[in-house]
């Protein structure tokens, strides 16, 4: 059993204040702290099945628990860091053309 160490157990969570007017996603997704902002997203249920099934694909690569919030989190960060890197060329920008 992995249990978290001191730094996980006690690193804060309120969110730092930046004098940056546009706020920043982590590259890596926010992780596991709490979040007070909530959105739902409705989906198929295949797209629900294929979220699962990444979940548990990632769970068994990695050995740690991985629930589908943080998997939805870190796709969020890494879709938006493309983005930010290559604009228009961006995978998201070509999938959302696409519709």
């Amino acid at each position: 059993m992995n249990l978290p160490g001191a730094d996980e157990l006690f690193r804060p969570t309120a969110p730092s204040k930046s004098s940056d007017a546009s706020p920043a996603v982590p590259r890596s997704g926010s992780g596991r702290v709490k979040h007070d902002e909530k959105m739902t997203v409705y989906l198929t249920s295949e797209e629900l099945l294929a979220i699962e099934q990444a979940r548990l694909e990632l769970r068994s690569l990695s050995g740690r628990k991985v629930d589908r919030g943080r998997l939805v989190r870190a796709a969020i960060a890494g879709a938006l860091a493309d983005l930010e890197i290559r604009g228009a060329d961006s995978e998201i920008a070509r999938r959302l053309s696409e519709d």
